[in-house]
């Protein structure tokens, strides 16, 4: 897929939070930004109601997911 360049602003302390990330897990700024985008927008896209049941069926489960991260 072509890549296009981009410009924005973000707060020094986040990017620098990205930095140290990226350096951490060897991975690109552009790389982590592009993957940050998709699941952002997949994220934005989901139905509320999908959203809302999934909220609710963790609260409904929180106990049992609890004994499932021990």
């Amino acid at each position: 897929m072509a890549k296009i360049k981009i410009s924005s602003k973000v707060e020094q302390r986040e990017w620098e939070a990205l930095q140290a990330l990226a350096r951490e897990s060897n991975q690109s700024i552009s790389g982590m930004l592009s993957e940050a985008v998709g699941e952002y927008v997949a994220r934005k896209r989901l139905r509320p109601e999908v959203m809302d049941h999934l909220e609710d069926s963790m609260d409904e489960n929180e106990e049992l997911g609890k004994l499932l991260a021990q």
